[in-house]
C-alpha cells in the first residue's frame, strides 16, 4: 500500500465528525461575502445596466440622467478598463459588451451609495440599441448552423458496420434541459484598496487564483497586486467555477476608480437571468443490439446549448462524451460532439461537468430499448457491464469494474427488489389509475480534471510554539465539507486531537497558482497536500522526538497528541513539549505541502488516453407511484449503495450522497428552465426566473424511505488515506427515478410498450407520456380482435 493512502490505527480520518461550520450555519453567525460588505464603512453598491433585447448592437450609452440622481457617484463602462476587456478564459466574455448577446446581459454598471439608488440609475442610464437577429433554441442553432468551440469525437472500432450487422438496431432523439444551480448565496464580491494600491478582493468563488488571474489582466497589473479570498460559499455547485470572475471585476474596478470599497451582490433574479446553467443538449442516437442484449454499437451525436460564448463548454462536452458509456461496454462507437451558439446566458459547469449529460443518453437508450428487445430493464443494463480487463472507447482500462456489480448487488440485496418487483406487479394488476414502478441503474464517473495541468494543488501548514495548527489550502467551501475532510487528514497526519487543528480562509497570498475547487477532486488534490506538509513537520519533529526518547527518529510515533517510540516504555511527551523544544532547536515549524495526481495522460485532440485516476461507482433502487388522471407522481422509496473509498468523513459523504440525487431528481424531473422563443419584444427573456416559476425539490418531492450505505472494504489505492471523491458521481444516482417513472408510465400501456420521456419529466410530461400508453394499449386490443 502507498504511504499516500496507508492509514494509521487510530485516524482522525473517517470518524464521522459534524461539518466544521455547522453550529455557525444554524445559528447564523457564519459570514459571508456580502456579510462582510455589510460591515464595511462607505462601501458603494454596484448595479447592472441589462439589455432588453437578445441580440443588439450597442450604439451608444448615455450616463448623464444616472449621474444626476442624488447619491450615485459612478457609472462603469467600457472606457474606463485600464488592461483587457474580457473576463473570461478563452477571449471572448467582454466585461462590458459593444455587442449584447443576451437577454439581461450587462452593458454598464452603476456604483452608488445604496442599492435602492444604483437600481434606480441604472434605470436612467440611456442605451441606444440596434437590434439583430437571435437564435434562443438549440434546434434554431443547429437549423443556421451557429456553432462555436471545437467539434470533439471519441471512437473505437467500426460503429456503422457493426449497426448494419446488429440483430436489433433502434434509432432516436434524446433531448434534456439544463439547470439553474440555484445556490443559496448568489453571486457576490467585495473590493477594497489600501493605501500602497494593493488590491483585496473577497469573493464567493470557487477558483479564487482563476478570477486574480482575471482581474489582473482586467486591470493591468500583476498578480501579486491583486488577492482575493474565498471565506466560504453558500453553495457554489460549478456557478461560481467561471462566473463569478466577472462580478469580482466589476467591484475591483469600482474601488480602484473611486478609492472606496464597492460590493457586487445580485438579487435571484439578477443572478438567474445574468449567469449561465447548466447545459441542455440535443442528442441524435443509433444503438444496436446482438440477439441476446449485448451492446454492439453507438453512434450518436451530441450538440450542447453553449449559449453566447464558450467559457467551459468544450470541457463539458469532453467529459460528456467520455461518459456516454457509463457502466457499459460497448465495443463500437462513434460519437460526435459539438456546441451550439445560441442568444442565452453563457452555459457552465455544474456539478457532474457533463458527466450526467452523456450518461442520460446510454441510460435512456437503455430504457426505451429494453422492452423492445423483451428484457427487462435491470437485465439489459447487468448484461452490459463492464468486466475486468475492457477498457473504455477513449482507451482507458476500467480498473476495480467489479465494484460496478458489487454496488449493484448489493443495493438489490438491500432494496428487497426482487419481492417488490412481484408487489408492484401485484399492485398494478389491481389498480386501473395509479401504477408503481420500480427501477435500478448505476453509476461510473471518472475522477480528475480533463485538462491534466489542473490536478494539482498546495497547502500551507503552520505548527505555533503551543502545539496548535492552522491550515490553508488551495480548495474552497461551498457547504460540501472540503474543509472538515482537511481538518480531519491534518490532524491524522499529525497524530493531534481534531480540536488542536484550525482552517484559515483559502487566500491567494497564501497557496498560489491553486486549481478550481471542481471535478470532485477538491479533497483528493488538496488532501495531498495537507498530508505531504504535515509529513514533513511530523519528519522533523520526530528527529527531535527521537533524542528526547532516546531512540531513533523513525521509531518515533505521534497519537492523539501524545509522542511516543517503539521500545521505549513508560515514556513519553505531550505532542506540545516536543514543538516547544523543536522551536529552541531551531526546527521549522510549518511546512508547504504539493501534491499532483499521478498517472495521468491524455490526448485532447484524438481524445484518447486516461484523463481520470479512478472510477467512482454507485447504485440506486428507485420506487415511484404514478398517478394517471394528472401525472403527479411520489418517491416512495430509494436505497442507494455508493463507493467513497475508505470514506475520510462518513457524515459529509452521506450527506453529499443525498444532496447529490436530490439535486439530480430536480432535474430530471422538476426543474424546467424556459426561454420565451416567440418573435415578440421579451423573445429571449427567461421566463423562470424566480423561485415561484422554477420548481425546486422540496420535502414534499423527497423520497418517503431513503436509504444511504456506503460500499464497505471499498479502499482506493493512490489517494489519501484510501478515499474517493464523493461530490459529483451521486448526483447521476437519480437516473433510477427517471427510469422508474419510464417503468410506472409503461404499466399503463400494453406489454413490450416503449415509453419516450421528457426530461424533465415534469407531471405534465409525465401526464402526456401516460396518455400514449394508453392509446398504444388502445391500439393493442383493437389489434387483438382484427387480427385472427
Amino acid at each position: 500500500m502507498s504511504a499516500l493512502s496507508h492509514r494509521p490505527s487510530d485516524p482522525i480520518v473517517g470518524q464521522p465528525v459534524p461539518h466544521e461550520s455547522a453550529r455557525l450555519h444554524v445559528t447564523g453567525q457564519a459570514l459571508y461575502t456580502d456579510d462582510i460588505a455589510a460591515r464595511t464603512p462607505e462601501v458603494l453598491t454596484a448595479w447592472p445596466v441589462q439589455s432588453p433585447h437578445p441580440h443588439a448592437r450597442v450604439r451608444t450609452v448615455d450616463t448623464a440622467a444616472a449621474l444626476a440622481i442624488p447619491g450615485v457617484v459612478r457609472v462603469l463602462t467600457g472606457a474606463d478598463v485600464p488592461g483587457i476587456n474580457d473576463c473570461g478564459g478563452r477571449g471572448d466574455e467582454p466585461l462590458f459588451p459593444s455587442e449584447a448577446m443576451f437577454h439581461g446581459h450587462a452593458v454598464a454598471w452603476v456604483l452608488a451609495e445604496d442599492q435602492h439608488t444604483a437600481r434606480a440609475a441604472a434605470g436612467a442610464v440611456a442605451v441606444d440599441y440596434e437590434v439583430l437577429p437571435s437564435l434562443v433554441s438549440v434546434r434554431d442553432a443547429i437549423a443556421a448552423g451557429s456553432f462555436q468551440g471545437t467539434p470533439k469525437t471519441v471512437s473505437r472500432g467500426d460503429a456503422q458496420a457493426a449497426l448494419a450487422t446488429a440483430h436489433r438496431v433502434f434509432t432516436g432523439v434524446t433531448e434534456f434541459s439544463g439547470q439553474e444551480h440555484f445556490y443559496l448565496e448568489t453571486q457576490a464580491a467585495l473590493a477594497t484598496v489600501d493605501e500602497g494600491g494593493q488590491l483585496f478582493v473577497q469573493s464567493s468563488t470557487q477558483h479564487p487564483s482563476e478570477t486574480q488571474e482575471i482581474l489582473a489582466h482586467v486591470l493591468n497589473r500583476p498578480h501579486h497586486e491583486v488577492t482575493v479570498q474565498s471565506l466560504r460559499m453558500g453553495g457554489g455547485f460549478g456557478g461560481k467555477e467561471m462566473q463569478s470572475h466577472g462580478f469580482a471585476a466589476i467591484a475591483a474596478l469600482g474601488t480602484l476608480l473611486t478609492g472606496r470599497p464597492v460590493r457586487v451582490r445580485l438579487n435571484r433574479t439578477l443572478d438567474m437571468t445574468m449567469t449561465g446553467k447548466r447545459h441542455g443538449f440535443h442528442t441524435t442516437w443509433e444503438a444496436g443490439f446482438a440477439e441476446d442484449g449485448m451492446l454492439l454499437a453507438l453512434k450518436a451525436q451530441l450538440t450542447s446549448d453553449g449559449g453566447w460564448c464558450l467559457d467551459l463548454s468544450e470541457a463539458v462536452l469532453a467529459r460528456a462524451l467520455c461518459h456516454v458509456d457509463n457502466a457499459y461496454f460497448i465495443p463500437n462507437v462513434d460519437v460526435q460532439g459539438r456546441v451550439a451558439r445560441t442568444n442565452k446566458t453563457s452555459q457552465t459547469a455544474f456539478r457532474g461537468f457533463g458527466g450526467p449529460q452523456g450518461m442520460l443518453l446510454i441510460e435512456d437508450i437503455l430504457g426505451r430499448s429494453a422492452p423492445l428487445l423483451g428484457l427487462a430493464p435491470e437485465q439489459l443494463r447487468r448484461k452490459n457491464f463492464y468486466r475486468e480487463g475492457q477498457s473504455t472507447p477513449y482507451g482507458m482500462p476500467v480498473r476495480h469494474a467489479k465494484r460496478i456489480a458489487t454496488v449493484w448487488d448489493q443495493v438489490l440485496e438491500r432494496s428487497d427488489f426482487a419481492t417488490r418487483r412481484n408487489e408492484i406487479d401485484a399492485f398494478n394488476t389491481s389498480h386501473t389509475d395509479q401504477k408503481r414502478g420500480l427501477s435500478i441503474t448505476p453509476v461510473k464517473f471518472g475522477i480528475s480534471f480533463n485538462f491534466v495541468a489542473f490536478n494539482q494543488a498546495g497547502a500551507l501548514v503552520h505548527v505555533y510554539k503551543d502545539g496548535s495548527v492552522l491550515i490553508n489550502h488551495g480548495g474552497t467551501e461551498m457547504g460540501q465539507g472540503l474543509h472538515t475532510k482537511m481538518l480531519q487528514v491534518a490532524a491524522t497526519a499529525l497524530g493531534v486531537p481534531l480540536d488542536s487543528v484550525r482552517l484559515a480562509p483559502t487566500r491567494t497570498d497564501k497557496v498560489p497558482n491553486t486549481s478550481a475547487t471542481a471535478a470532485s477532486s477538491g479533497s483528493d488534490l488538496n488532501g495531498g497536500a495537507v498530508k505531504n506538509a504535515c509529513e514533513q513537520i511530523v519528519e522533523r519533529l520526530s528527529v527531535v522526538a527521537g533524542g528526547m526518547l532516546g531512540a531513533s527518529a523513525h521509531d518515533v510515533r505521534i497519537s492523539h497528541g501524545t509522542v511516543t517510540a517503539l521500545g521505549v516504555k513508560n515514556k513519553s511527551f505531550p505532542f506540545s513539549e516536543v514543538v516547544s523544544v523543536a522551536y529552541l532547536q531551531r526546527v521549522q515549524l510549518w511546512a508547504a505541502g504539493f501534491y499532483r495526481t499521478e498517472g495521468l495522460h491524455w490526448n485532447a485532440e484524438t481524445m484518447q488516453g486516461e484523463p481520470f485516476k479512478y472510477f467512482a461507482c454507485g447504485a440506486a433502487v428507485a420506487e415511484v407511484e404514478v398517478d394517471g388522471f394528472t401525472g403527479t407522481y411520489t418517491q416512495r422509496r430509494v436505497d442507494i449503495v455508493h463507493d467513497a473509498g475508505d470514506s475520510l468523513s462518513p457524515i459529509v459523504d452521506i450527506g453529499q450522497i443525498e444532496g447529490g440525487y436530490v439535486q439530480g431528481a430536480g432535474w430530471l424531473t422538476l426543474e424546467d428552465l424556459r426561454w420565451d422563443e416567440g418573435t415578440g419584444p421579451t423573445r429571449g427573456r427567461l421566463l423562470t426566473q424566480s423561485a415561484s416559476t422554477y420548481k425546486l425539490p422540496s420535502f414534499s418531492e423527497m423520497p418517503e424511505i431513503f436509504n444511504v450505505h456506503l460500499l464497505e472494504h471499498a479502499q482506493e489505492e493512490g489517494a489519501v488515506y484510501g478515499s474517493k471523491a464523493v461530490g459529483e458521481p451521486p448526483f447521476m444516482l437519480a437516473f433510477s427515478v427517471r427510469e422508474a417513472l419510464r417503468a410506472a408510465v409503461a404499466a399503463f400501456g400494453p406489454k413490450g410498450h416503449s415509453v419516450t420521456l421528457a426530461s424533465p419529466a415534469t407531471p405534465e410530461a409525465v401526464f402526456w407520456a401516460v396518455q400514449e400508453s394508453h392509446e398504444a394499449a388502445t391500439a393493442a386490443r383493437i389489434s387483438a380482435i382484427v387480427e385472427p
